[in-house]
């Protein structure tokens, strides 16, 4: 399947619960990924526990409003039983438009592209892609993306794109596993439960103690001598926990290595921690667009930002593989000092795309006639536009017609929406009497109309037979 993209890359987000969904697309992120409340890898994001509303449906929905797409994350092992659910679960997310599934089960793969053709998979860091095979792989069970191990270098990243052509989602920020991605069991063994299936331990930052034991002294022929000591050496620390992954020095290499996506880390976290990530990922991947056409001389980043992804999450240092294989300053050994968080940028955070929400601008045109119906047009930029009419024809005002300074001022109250209105023209003839509360009525429904307008282009109706 070929798909078409409108970016030349893609800043993708995480989220699990709404808030942070919302806190993504104020920052500027191009897609979000989160699991629904079964088969994801994430069985404690709020998304996973949601029972009353599903927050991926009305996370569909608030993203499609403002052109961002969303994944969803389908990406554990599948038990026998649990792929009879299959059918059932995707499909209301399916018609409601969401923009692919990330998964690892490669049967249960085959079965999505059997019930729901057409819907774009993307091949889960679970799958532990590291290689050229691991990505044909993928392209042979039909997926159209590759999510690459973290364990990859730049120049492997290069390969695999330059030899399979497949498009490649890469981690730019956020946690590291000591485990290869998709493949540790260290939870399951000392913690009872599966990181595999979503429930993990976190047993990799834990304290250990590590004790090597130095050579025993022996006789002439080899044997241990009764009074030989073996000598030990202790260390203690977070010896498995390393630091988190942090690449904003090297998406301009990373691009020219061919990564299309870049994904962020950090379902589980805060959506403090997602809007300022996103918000400086997003400046920095548009800088490097322009630094790799030549239209600025320089591609550098600035202390200022580096601070803001430091103060929403800090594990004590970062690191990343893209030009190291190993070495023990990737791990954080250290229990990390407490120190004061700088309230300044926190505050930045949250005023700028936690409490400020992103709204789109619409043009109204309103017209009151007596003995007419009122007329109210909505458009956009774009040529999009929706009329509403009402039920009721406009009364002749026997005292105190209204203004058009009246109208304007109940047109514009788009407040608890995703809209707001940059012109209003407002077109009055006669002494006309229309009500407050019918204004504000009309008002309401050409908002519908307008969301649902926007929403229509991306949802589906399923017409093959489960």
């Amino acid at each position: 399947m070929k798909i078409v993209r409108d970016k030349r890359v893609e800043l993708l987000a995480p989220a699990g619960s709404f808030k942070s969904v919302v806190a993504a697309v104020n920052a500027g992120a191009d897609a979000i990924y989160m699991g629904g409340r079964k088969f994801g890898a994430r069985a404690y994001a709020d998304s996973a526990k949601a029972e009353e509303e599903d927050m991926v449906m009305e996370a569909i929905r608030y993203c499609h409003l403002f052109s961002v797409k969303l994944y969803m994350t389908v990406n554990i092992l599948f038990k026998d039983m649990e792929l009879k659910e299959l059918f059932s679960y995707i499909k209301p997310y399916y018609e409601a438009g969401v923009d692919g599934l990330i998964m690892q089960d490669l049967g249960a793969v085959k079965k999505i592209h059997e019930m729901f053709p057409g819907l774009e998979v993307h091949a889960s860091t679970q799958d532990t892609i590291s290689s050229v095979n691991g990505a044909r792989m993928a392209q042979k069970f039909g997926m159209t993306r590759a999510v690459c191990s973290r364990e990859l270098s730049l120049s492997e990243i290069r390969r695999i794109h330059e030899e399979t052509g497949m498009e490649l989602e890469v981690f730019c920020h956020g946690a590291m596993c000591y485990s290869f991605s998709g493949a540790c069991f260290m939870s399951s063994l000392l913690g009872g439960r599966s990181g595999n299936r979503g429930r993990c331990a976190g047993t990799c930052r834990l304290c250990y103690e590590a004790i090597n034991r130095g050579e025993t002294a022996l006789d002439g022929d080899g044997a241990r001598l009764k009074s030989g000591k073996q000598s030990e050496t202790h260390k203690k620390g977070y010896l498995l926990s390393m630091k988190d992954m942090q690449t904003i020095d090297l998406l301009p290499e990373l691009i020219q290595a061919g990564a299309y996506s870049f994904k962020i880390e950090g379902r589980m976290k805060s959506p403090i921690y997602t809007a300022g990530v996103v918000s400086v990922y997003r400046k920095y991947l548009d800088l490097a667009i322009k630094y790799i056409d030549g239209e600025i001389d320089r591609y550098s980043v600035l202390p200022k930002d580096v601070k803001i992804l430091r103060e929403v999450f800090d594990r004590g240092g970062v690191t990343s593989y893209l030009k190291k294989h190993n070495g023990a300053d990737m791990i954080a050994i250290e229990e990390k000092k407490f120190r004061e968080v700088d309230k300044e940028v926190l505050s930045y955070i949250e005023s700028e795309f936690i409490l400020k929400n992103r709204t789109i601008s619409l043009d109204a045109d309103m017209t009151i006639s007596v003995g007419s119906p009122a007329v109210l047009i909505l458009s956009d930029a774009s040529g999009r536009m929706v009329t509403a009419v009402s039920d009721e024809q406009v009364a002749f005002a026997e005292s105190h017609p209204v203004t058009a300074q009246d109208v304007e001022a109940r047109l514009r109250k788009t407040g608890g929406t995703a809209f707001t209105l940059d012109k209003v023209n407002v077109h009055i003839e006669g002494n006309a009497f229309y009500p407050v509360g019918k204004l504000n009525q009309l008002r309401r429904t050409a908002l519908d109309m307008y969301e649902e307008e926007i929403l229509s282009g991306s949802e589906r109706q399923l017409t093959t037979a489960e």
